[in-house]
């Protein structure tokens, strides 16, 4: 490692990509920053996937298709990524440190030592130029982590100075949170905050296989089946004692830990309506967990964008508001967090903590591929 990389306070243009549990596409994000504080945000994009390279990518998490053929596609996808968003920042390949390469989760079982994202980052590397860092997760899991949630120290970042304890809740396919706190006489350092994260439950996940399920679109666009339905409450009392909800976190979930198809004799729009509350009422189980009351919670994630949902959670909580409205941008989150990451990995430092996968320590991680001279 150079010495510059290990420069504390050394800053770094990096570059994030994301293909969430949601499917639905990949976010690109620029970031400046030191791998401690944020510098600044730079220009992102989402580059959504069509119906069949979904599909491919949804059979690849149920452990069938040929995917080391869908691996370099995937790849390929990201690579095309930079590449667009480079020309929309009016940038070059020279210009980026780095990229934090997430890849997609096919499989997550922590519990057993085992988690999966697929994405060739020496194949990024060679077609972007630029240095890769990506397999996040596996180093986590390997110290008996949870290897998720991975954004935590990033929102931790962003929420330093704001009056806490906050929470920040990332609804994606699956939701989790950051509770951010600071004990008395602490400074605003990202290493004294008090930080907690764990996944609340599924996030738009069941709702999107529904909708796709009923209706063939990707998801409950702007919460409209949702709104036109009832919510069958039975089943969500059902699904809230599973287990799950009352394990101590930090805590993580797989992606098919849940289903919808005790729901198969609702109609759509209740079915709908009924799965918003189950995330919503698995987010209010979480904050049984917190150490303390939030002064706000902070949505971003698919989820933000979603009316129903953000009704639901207005109803149980006092004060919402989105990552716009603390000038954020929802959709490039999380992207902008493995860019993030992929810095404090250049340097060394923890992408993890104790409290947030559950690792016996706090932990560094990520692979690193050099791009070609």
């Amino acid at each position: 490692m150079s010495k510059e990389i290990a420069a504390p306070h050394h800053t770094f243009w990096a570059l994030g990509l994301m293909s969430g549990t949601s499917l639905d596409g990949i976010d690109a994000a620029l970031v400046k920053t030191n791998g401690t504080t944020v510098e600044s945000f730079g220009t992102w994009l989402t580059l959504p996937y069509e119906d069949s390279f979904r599909n491919q990518l949804r059979e690849a998490v149920y452990g069938r298709g040929d995917i080391l053929k869908l691996e370099h596609e995937l790849t390929l996808r990201h690579a095309d990524a930079v590449k667009q968003l480079l020309k929309k920042a009016g940038a070059t390949a020279k210009e980026v440190d780095v990229i934090g390469f997430h890849g997609q989760t096919v499989t997550h079982r922590p519990q057993e030592q085992m988690t999966w994202q697929i994405g060739d980052g020496a194949l990024l590397a060679e077609k972007t130029g630029i240095d890769v860092v990506c397999d996040f997760r596996r180093r986590d899991v390997a110290a008996g982590g949870q290897g998720a949630p991975l954004v935590p120290l990033y929102h931790a970042a962003l929420a330093r100075t704001m009056e806490l304890p906050v929470a920040i809740l990332n609804i994606g396919g699956s939701a989790n949170v950051t509770w951010i706190g600071r004990s008395e006489g602490a400074s605003d350092d990202l290493m004294d905050l008090d930080i907690l994260a764990f996944d609340t439950g599924p996030g738009n996940v069941l709702l999107n296989e529904w909708v796709l399920k009923h209706t063939g679109h990707d998801c409950d666009r702007d919460g409209k089946l949702a709104l036109a339905g009832k919510v069958h409450t039975p089943f969500v009392a059902s699904m809230l004692e599973d287990a799950y909800f009352t394990r101590i976190p930090p805590k993580s979930l797989d992606r098919n830990h849940f289903t919808i198809e005790s729901l198969s004799t609702l109609s759509t729009e209740d079915g709908a309506a009924t799965l918003t509350e189950f995330t919503t009422a698995a987010i209010e189980k979480a904050a049984a967990h917190f150490p303390a009351p939030v002064k706000q919670w902070i949505v971003c994630g698919g989820g933000a964008h979603n009316p129903a949902l953000m009704q639901n959670l207005r109803k149980k909580f006092p004060v919402v508001a989105t990552a716009e409205n603390m000038g954020w941008t929802t959709d490039a989150l999380e992207a902008q967090a493995f860019a993030f990451l992929a810095v404090r990995s250049l340097k060394g430092l923890p992408l993890s903590l104790p409290t947030t996968t559950g690792a016996a320590r706090a932990v560094t991680g990520g692979a690193f591929y050099r791009a070609g001279t």
